[in-house]
């Protein structure tokens, strides 16, 4: 089965909107918090080149490195909540307690979409200070797409919880 995160933006949407149990909003939560931190590299990336000293020119590096990092963790969690979720659909005939715990560590994969999320928006303040001027914007909706997935996210840790 091809992943998730490898389809097109219009595949996985269509998949999305089918009356399945996957993906659903956890994998929609990782998805969009992989897109915010894909806004905060093309910032870092863009104000590189403007900077003038390289310890700010490091920062931006250090920068570069995190958040790429975010992304590839954001982008496999996509797959991570959905295969997590299918193990609790599989216990539906289960007894009570074979259940939960399928849901407490289904709710292991949104837990850890928060903990990126916080980390992607902490990349932000020195993004708004020394990044391009002119991209501003992408940082505010960067940080509002983090915000807002982490809060997603969340919904799908007391859900499951």
């Amino acid at each position: 089965m091809k992943k998730y995160k490898d389809h097109t933006i219009q595949e996985y949407l269509e998949i999305l909107s089918k009356k399945t149990p996957v993906p659903g909003g956890g994998s929609a939560a990782a998805l969009m918090a992989a897109t915010g931190v894909a806004l905060i590299l093309m910032v870092a990336n863009y104000s590189l080149g403007k900077s003038a000293s390289q310890r700010v020119k490091k920062r931006f590096r250090d920068v570069i490195k995190r958040a790429s990092a975010l992304r590839k963790r954001l982008m496999m969690l996509i797959d991570h909540d959905a295969q997590a979720y299918l193990k609790v659909v599989a216990t539906r005939k289960a007894n009570k307690k074979v259940r939960q715990a399928a849901l407490k560590k289904a709710s292991d994969v949104p837990r850890e979409v928060c903990r990126l999320c916080y980390e992607g928006i902490q990349l932000t303040p020195f993004l708004v200070e020394k990044g391009n001027k002119h991209l501003i914007s992408d940082i505010k909706v960067a940080a509002e797409m983090l915000l807002t997935a982490f809060d997603c996210a969340l919904i799908n840790v007391e859900a499951n919880s």
